[in-house]
């Protein structure tokens, strides 16, 4: 009995992320998107780790085909690992869980932008982090939108419909 509500519970995860990547396809504010959410929500939810980073890569993965792949891709799915990781690290949701992934993933997508783009010196770091500035406040407001709602949705479901038999 305990594998049907483990395969229900994946199964309800993999939906939940689903439901979220497709936000991607409608119009929103810029950086306003749920990707940095479905990594956090794989770490936090799926306790097979193979899983915890596979599902949301290809969700992500699946989406892309659709939105176009750019040069920093290589390091939006680096960073969206490093959200992973965080999740399976800090296992429970919290404030401070989901403003590290925004952190983390703001630090490694911004790094790729300046490998690819801006001159190799300091001043060059520091310009392109400091314009990305810009941009992190809508990832933030979207990552805590989303992971929110993912989360309590997530929460709401396995308390009424994901119940154990003991």
């Amino acid at each position: 009995m305990a594998s049907s509500v483990i395969n229900k519970k994946i199964l309800i995860i993999a939906v939940i992320m689903l439901a979220a990547v497709l936000t991607r396809l409608v119009p929103h504010l810029p950086n306003f998107t749920p990707v940095t959410a479905i990594a956090l929500f794989g770490g936090l939810y799926i306790s097979n780790r193979i899983l915890a980073y596979a599902l949301p890569l290809i969700i992500m993965f699946i989406s892309d085909i659709f939105l176009g792949f750019s040069s920093i891709t290589l390091f939006v799915y680096a960073g969206f690992m490093l959200v992973t990781l965080i999740g399976t690290q800090r296992k429970k949701p919290s404030i401070l869980t989901i403003f590290l992934g925004s952190l983390s993933f703001f630090i490694v997508t911004n790094f790729g932008v300046w490998l690819l783009g801006y001159p190799k010196t300091w001043t060059g770091l520091v310009e392109c982090y400091t314009l990305a500035l810009a941009f992190f406040r809508n990832s933030l407001l979207g990552d805590f939108f989303y992971s929110g709602v993912m989360i309590i949705g997530f929460n709401f479901i396995q308390k009424h419909y994901l119940q154990e038999v003991k």
